[in-house]
């Protein structure tokens, strides 16, 4: 073990286990890497080496006494800042909220601890979680760790920062539209957006779920065993069920899978976007599934209908604080926001149509098919300080298209490495599966894995 924080998840926990390495040790070599990489990085929020050292010796003696609390038993992890945690406030990504202390943990954080997982910090999003971009008025700007200068996505962008400069493998993000999967596509990271009700939330909303964003598929694998235990408070959870998530690649001979490279509208695909994905799809074919083109899911009526109801949505809350509050609020959300209060009740009705309208044709898409894959960004990066790729309030989704459908279609969708730019930032290849399939999809993502090869090029900061 010449580089413990490069151990696999899995490897990680079989060491313990073994009492080749304690977590004590692994914990403070994290710490030592985490604060020489953070001043650069600024991935974290809420981060305690002390408490996470403490937790650290107790999983230590618990291992010594052969009873380790649960499968991930001194496995550091972060969460999203949206994730509650007991004791902690959770401000939205925004200066605008009054500070609170979180009654309990929110389903995801309580599994973790159920298993013994150390949460050791919490990662950055923007203000209402409603950018893809890590520029929020409440946290500090996080940045993309391949390249300083851009931006790691949203936003579950502390998570995709964090996960890409070595914190640890194990993070967890939340998606309503992208947000797992576009900064993991950004940062190089497997991201994984499960069908919607498949991982328990709370609070639960159209689209929103939390899932795993990990360096491999593995790690995100034995993260899905824990995350996706029953929690009696998300009532749009599915029922429970014993998946086999550790099953491993599949048989691509005989399968059908869509190759999806128009959005249908937003930005344009970049070529070089385009080459690495089309390169992927050609992979695909050479190890034996049949690709055929599909068109896209998404139309432009379908985007500004749902952008229109989301800006309603959050101008409905930002219309409750005090005006000295709003002013605290990041002037660009504030701006898309306030679109809302422009719009009639039945204009914001039609617009959260568009949902049913996407679920439909997402799942019109996959008929017949046995996946879909696309880019998951159409931009290959953009500047670390600004809110979105277009910088325009009034244009704030156009990067977004071939994402958000399988949110509003709650199918499983993840974003996996597929190569780099000639700016040196990573190209995410989105693979989607029919609802309910997040294992057939986690089995893809391996069979590509493999075709692909492992990625050996992380960015640290901790090294010379």
């Amino acid at each position: 073990m010449t580089d413990i924080l490069e151990l696999s998840t899995r490897q990680l926990i079989a060491a313990f286990n073994s009492r080749a390495l304690s977590p004590v040790e692994y914990m403070s070599a994290l710490i030592s890497r985490i604060e020489a990489s953070e001043p650069k990085v600024r991935a974290l929020w809420l981060f305690r080496p002390e408490q996470a050292l403490e937790d650290a010796r107790a999983s230590e003696d618990r291992y010594l006494q052969n009873a380790p609390k649960g499968r991930l038993d001194g496995v550091p992890v972060t969460v999203k800042e949206l994730i509650a945690t007991k004791g902690d406030h959770v401000p939205q990504g925004t200066a605008a909220i009054t500070p609170f202390a979180a009654s309990e943990d929110a389903p995801t954080a309580a599994r973790l601890r159920e298993d013994g997982a150390i949460i050791y910090a919490k990662t950055t999003c923007p203000d209402y979680g409603m950018l893809s971009s890590g520029l929020s008025s409440f946290h500090q700007l996080s940045r993309n760790p391949w390249d300083l200068t851009q931006n790691p996505g949203g936003s579950s962008a502390g998570s995709g920062a964090a996960g890409a400069a070595g914190y640890g493998r194990l993070h967890v993000g939340t998606d309503i539209g992208g947000s797992i999967r576009i900064p993991a596509g950004w940062t190089g990271l497997f991201g994984l957006k499960p069908s919607f009700g498949r991982v328990p939330i709370d609070p639960y909303y159209t689209g929103r779920v939390a899932g795993p964003m990990t360096p491999t598929v593995d790690d995100a694998a034995i993260l899905m065993q824990t995350i996706t235990r029953p929690d009696w408070r998300d009532a749009t959870s599915l029922k429970h069920e014993n998946i086999d998530w550790d099953a491993g690649p599949v048989e691509l001979r005989g399968m059908k899978i869509g190759l999806m490279m128009e959005g249908g509208c937003g930005n344009p695909v970049h070529p070089e976007i385009a080459d690495a994905v089309q390169n992927a799809a050609r992979m695909f074919e050479e190890n034996g599934a049949t690709v055929v083109p599909v068109a896209p899911v998404l139309t432009r009526e379908m985007l500004d209908g749902l952008g229109m109801a989301w800006a309603a949505r959050v101008w409905s809350m930002i219309s409750k604080l005090e005006p000295g509050a709003r002013d605290r609020i990041l002037p660009y959300i504030r701006d898309w926001a306030a679109t809302g209060a422009e719009t009639s009740g039945p204009e914001v009705a039609a617009g959260f149509e568009q949902v049913f309208t996407m679920r439909r044709t997402a799942n019109e898409a996959l008929h017949g098919l046995d996946a879909i894959i696309s880019p998951v960004n159409p931009d290959r990066s953009f500047p670390a300080e600004l809110p979105s790729p277009t910088n325009d309030p009034r244009r704030n989704f156009e990067h977004i298209a071939f994402t958000v459908p399988w949110n509003m279609g709650e199918q499983p969708a993840a974003s996996a490495h597929c190569g780099m730019t000639s700016t040196g930032i990573p190209i995410g290849l989105q693979i989607v599966g029919p609802r309910f399939e997040d294992l057939a999809v986690l089995r893809i993502a391996r069979t590509w894995e493999e075709m692909r090869g492992p990625v050996t090029d992380w960015p640290r900061f901790d090294r010379p």
